[in-house]
């Protein structure tokens, strides 16, 4: 598989590009989550997790989360920033704190069972 199956994917899912360099910046002190979305071209799980999420667009769209991401076989200090041993992975943020990682893919339900767990114990204010 290739890009090529999922080609539209970041047009019809919106997510900021960030690079390793610019991480920091990304994450600012605040209680948003974001979601960081580190994939590869040519990766056959990052297609299938690309194609569930464009299937149900509606069940991965927070308000208060904001989705970041980026290629590591383009940026490869991401992957090793993290100590990738596979993609997809995702990686959640509440300012610069780490809260979590999901990999691999563990498919829709877990996926968003996994964030509003998070979202419900975001810090009141």
């Amino acid at each position: 598989m290739s890009d090529t199956i999922v080609p539209h994917f970041f047009d019809a899912f919106p997510m900021r590009l960030v690079r390793d360099a610019e991480l920091d910046g990304a994450l600012p002190d605040d209680a948003r989550l974001r979601i960081l979305f580190l994939w590869g071209r040519d990766c056959p799980n990052c297609d299938i997790a690309k194609q569930q999420m464009l299937h149900a667009p509606d069940a991965f769209a927070w308000p208060d989360v904001e989705w970041l991401h980026d290629n590591v076989y383009d940026d490869p200090r991401m992957g090793t920033r993290f100590g990738l041993h596979g993609i997809p992975t995702f990686l959640v943020f509440r300012g610069k704190r780490r809260l979590g990682k999901i990999s691999p893919w563990p498919g829709r339900a877990p996926f968003v069972a996994a964030i509003e767990r998070l979202r419900a114990d975001a810090p009141a204010g």
